[in-house]
């Protein structure tokens, strides 16, 4: 599977980025994928190419260029319990620093230098992301409902924003949230929110779950989990995009 390590022009400097895609020639749908706060790293290497195998350009940018190249903090192989505390300490300033106004200005530039590339087609993209990056993936379907056909968010605070910010998002949307992320009734709410829309959107908790079930670095794996992203994910991206 052919892959990149871009710089992607942003208003605030360069951001580096990971890019996948299909072996063939000619211009496949774009995908802009956000990152969890732990950033690009091997795990999110092998969805990107994983993704791409199926026919995609996957941009993967590094959430937190302003603070230096990926990956910021040292990270272990895994990270389990015992890690995960010493490394969330490194990384909350960063997430805490990366406000809403910092999202929208680089979603600007990553979709713009997604859509340049040669090996893109023309036509709309999709936005996913996972944990923080599931927040950032809404709020760029939000501030592009022309540009963004599909939305997918998984273990991800999507509703942070409120009703104002959902109501904005034309794309078709799939949420897949963590068990230990929100109750039945706060998905009623949220799903409400979306009924309100008008979008076509699926919204579900995925059964036995905690947050950050699909990385399977760390102790928060579910394989049964990362499955069904998968079957949810994929269809939802044959349905929106357009194939050269």
């Amino acid at each position: 599977m052919p892959t990149k390590t871009l710089q992607i022009p942003t208003a605030d400097g360069q951001a580096d980025a990971f890019a996948a895609f299909p072996e063939h020639d000619g211009q496949h749908p774009g995908v802009l994928m956000y990152t969890d706060g732990f950033g690009i790293r091997p795990v999110l290497r092998e969805m990107a190419r994983e993704l791409a195998g199926h026919g995609y350009y996957v941009l993967v940018p590094h959430l937190f260029y302003r603070h230096g190249p990926a990956p910021v903090t040292e990270l272990p192989e895994h990270i389990g319990e015992e890690a995960r505390p010493a490394v969330l300490a490194r990384l909350m300033p960063l997430i805490e620093a990366h406000t809403a106004d910092r999202v929208l200005r680089d979603a600007d530039a990553y979709l713009r230098f997604l859509t340049a590339q040669p090996e893109v087609g023309a036509g709309p993209v999709a936005v996913t992301g996972y944990c923080i990056g599931g927040l950032l993936a809404t709020r760029t379907a939000a501030a592009h409902p022309g540009r963004i056909a599909a939305l997918a968010a998984f273990h991800g605070p999507v509703g942070a924003d409120g009703p104002g910010s959902l109501s904005r998002i034309t794309a078709e949307i799939h949420f897949g949230h963590a068990e230990s992320d929100v109750t039945p009734e706060a998905l009623g709410e949220l799903d409400k929110v979306l009924d309100a829309a008008g979008v076509g959107y699926t919204s579900e908790i995925y059964p036995g779950t905690v947050h950050g079930f699909t990385m399977s670095d760390t102790d928060a794996f579910d394989p049964a989990a990362l499955r069904l992203h998968w079957d949810r994910l994929l269809p939802l991206l044959g349905r929106t995009l357009t194939r050269s």
